[in-house]
């Protein structure tokens, strides 16, 4: 079990009742006139998030109103560990949510407090310690454990600057991944990249003083369905010869939050035990500048066969993936999904917080959408719009990466991916920004899991158990 959680209630446990702010005048009235006061007098309106802590006789702690919105869910109590008191020094303060709850309440409460007791701390210790919860009631403990792990994955991948966290300590976390779960895992690095076959992985990656790699993690029987899930894993990217400004570079760490993602929904995938074969596969880089760095108008011919020309050194990330991608379609998959940080077009489109969804397939996509609305984890679908795709011709390549003009970036990079998959294959692409840009509750700002579970509760509707 989580460290963030106790399996029973000690006597000084102190009870989480949630009020919404339609119920709060009749909580008040059936309270005692004291208590009723107190809540009164502390201003307590029962808005989302917002606590009021009742004291008892003897000036203990005793209980604590908790604001919830319409429903509860999954961020209904992801603020507290972080709010609550965490008990005095030597101490801990432990909570318990009230009884009443149905199994998926309690899950979803439990996973939401996990996520916010997520510190990370790999630099820095943390300054105080957070309280426990009692696991309620009904929750399913391994959904809950499993989940919070996924995440927490994810976000220590990302927040982990690139000075420690390039492509080989991707690969490294990918083998710890794999040895947990029994998956066997290879990696391709370096000009050996150019033997296999991955001209456009090692073509980006050839500047760094860390050389690229290829991750490969597979996992399953044989004889099941496959899953292939591919993640750009681009560990920090200065934009190459065409360099970013400073303030573009900024968060470049977590160019490789695909990566991060793909490696989590295994992770969820492998601990739930899905009926399927899973092959995981991320290219891993830094996009960096030296004297052999790739060049605006080089042409590069792919893993595919097809030759694309460089229009612009920092839209590497197609670059990389479109080698992964026809490995994974070389396999002829049940389905295909990948993650990626890939443009800031999609985030002019839709913003920080709502992935953006492609698709060539209209059962997978209403799938993920149906898990999305479903877990509460939103994606938005962007089409696939074919008019454009005459925008990423080029006059002596097969390909241009990177089509002039500014407009439909998102679309325009999806429809580059789009030509490494073939017809007929199952296919979707997560464009995200794998970043909060600033903390909400169960949410601290920094590198973020998004789409993962509506992801993972795609799969298993997909290849269910039993």
């Amino acid at each position: 079990m989580l460290s963030c959680f106790l399996a029973e209630k000690a006597a000084d446990t102190v009870t989480l009742i949630p009020v919404r702010k339609d119920g709060l005048d009749a909580w008040l009235a059936a309270a005692p006139a004291a208590t009723a006061a107190w809540v009164r007098g502390v201003g307590f309106t029962a808005e989302p998030g917002a606590t009021a802590l009742l004291p008892a006789a003897d000036g203990r702690l005793d209980r604590v109103l908790v604001g919830v919105g319409e429903m509860l869910d999954l961020w209904s109590f992801a603020g507290l560990p972080t709010t609550l008191p965490a008990g005095a020094k030597g101490g801990e303060a432990s909570y318990a949510l009230e009884d009443g709850l149905t199994p998926e309440q309690a899950t979803a409460l439990a996973t939401g407090w996990a996520l916010g007791s997520y510190r990370f701390t790999r630099y820095r210790k943390p300054k105080k310690d957070l309280p426990r919860l009692v696991l309620p009631a009904g929750a399913d403990a391994q959904a809950v454990d499993s989940m919070a792990r996924a995440v927490t994955l994810v976000r220590d991948l990302i927040n982990t600057p690139a000075e420690d966290m390039g492509p080989s300590d991707l690969a490294a976390a990918a083998q710890e991944l794999g040895a947990e779960f029994g998956a066997a895992v290879s990696v391709i690095a370096g000009d050996d990249l150019l033997a296999a076959n991955y001209p456009t992985v090692h073509a980006v990656g050839r500047a760094a003083a860390k050389a690229p790699c290829l991750i490969d993690l597979t996992w399953g029987d044989a004889g099941r369905p496959l899953v292939c899930l591919v993640g750009k894993g681009v560990c920090f990217d200065s934009g190459g010869l065409d360099i970013k400004a400073a303030g573009g570079m900024l968060l470049m760490k977590k160019d490789m939050g695909g990566a991060a993602h793909v490696l989590g929904l295994a992770r969820l995938v492998m601990a739930a035990q899905l009926p399927v074969r899973l092959r995981v596969l991320v290219p891993a880089v830094e996009n960096a500048i030296s004297g052999n760095a790739f060049r605006p108008m080089d042409i590069i011919t792919t893993r595919k066969g097809l030759t694309v020309e460089i229009g612009n050194t920092d839209a590497e990330g197609r670059l990389i993936l479109c080698d992964a991608l026809a490995e994974a379609d070389s396999a002829k998959p049940a389905l295909i999904l990948d993650f990626a940080t890939l443009t800031g077009a999609a985030r002019i489109a839709l913003g920080t917080e709502l992935p953006a969804l492609f698709a060539n397939d209209d059962p997978l996509a209403d799938d993920i959408l149906a898990a999305a609305k479903e877990t509460g984890d939103p994606l938005w679908r962007l089409p696939l719009w074919q008019g454009y795709a005459k925008q990423l011709d080029s006059k002596i390549a097969d390909l241009n990466n990177a089509p002039g003009g500014g407009y439909g970036g998102a679309i325009t990079a999806a429809l580059y991916l789009e030509r490494f998959i073939t017809k007929g294959t199952p296919w979707a692409h997560i464009d995200l920004m794998a970043w909060n840009a600033s903390a909400k509750p169960g949410r601290p700002e920094g590198g973020e899991a998004m789409g993962l579970r509506a992801a993972f509760a795609m799969l298993s509707r997909r290849f269910p158990k039993g």
